[in-house]
């Protein structure tokens, strides 16, 4: 097995502990002179302290690289591109940035591949043979989607067939098995898909209902998050004509 050092990535954590965010925030560095910084992370302070001086060590940033724009990936760019000195440029899919990425760009080392479904805008960065997945993949448990469902497995299908080496997520640790953990994933969408029908072929409609026939495992905590990724099952089924009236 090979290490983040051999492939010139360092990792930084956040400060961030919580049920959606896990052991925190990761803010991956890619590269060096310049390193290529994906997901600068919340605005903590210490954090945007920790990644400035390691970025510095590395030889400056060449740009700063958003997977999405949610919070807690996101919120440190602006403190962060002031404590480098303002002049890094900031990428993403969407918002007021300096570089706009879609899907097949690349950003210096980094290739964009667009998985929507945690959300709309959510990119992967792939360099050599490793994997930015932001929240479109973590280190542990599985991701609510809130947007394209099809669309978000799509993307998982064409990361599997890049056959890199490891998964870095958003959250958690590394992942040094990924055609083992997107397969997990993939397989996971398919039951909830299929406990989803069974739900609705047995006459069940309301959403309450349908959460509890096919999430039935998931905490009370976790249950609005069930709920988006239930309406994107819904939304998934509807497009492909498979949705009962």
């Amino acid at each position: 097995m090979t290490s983040l050092a051999a492939l010139d990535v360092a990792r930084l954590r956040a400060h961030n502990p919580g049920p959606l965010t896990l052991s925190g925030t990761n803010t991956w560095l890619v590269g060096r002179e310049p390193t290529w910084v994906i997901d600068p992370g919340p605005a903590l302070p210490a954090h945007v302290e920790a990644v400035a001086a390691a970025v510095a060590a590395r030889g400056g940033a060449g740009a700063i690289a958003l997977t999405h724009d949610h919070g807690d990936h996101a919120e440190a760019s602006a403190a962060l591109r002031e404590r480098l000195g303002g002049g890094v440029p900031l990428a993403a899919a969407r918002g007021a940035v300096d570089r706009r990425l879609g899907d097949g760009d690349a950003l210096g080392p980094l290739r964009v591949l667009a998985v929507p479904g945690h959300a709309e805008d959510h990119l992967v960065f792939v360099a050599g043979r490793a994997g930015f997945t932001g929240d479109a993949v973590l280190g542990a448990g599985s991701v609510f989607v809130s947007a394209d469902l099809g669309a978000y497995l799509d993307g998982l299908r064409r990361l599997r067939a890049l056959g890199l080496a490891v998964l870095c997520p958003g959250h958690g640790d590394e992942i040094w098995d990924p055609a083992a953990k997107l397969d997990e994933y993939l397989a996971h969408r398919a039951e909830r898909e299929r406990r989803l029908l069974d739900a609705l072929a047995a006459g069940l409609r309301d959403e309450d209902a349908l959460l509890d026939a096919a999430w039935d495992d998931a905490p009370a905590a976790a249950r609005p998050w069930a709920l988006l990724t239930l309406r994107a099952h819904l939304d998934k089924l509807r497009a492909e004509g498979r949705l009962p009236a």
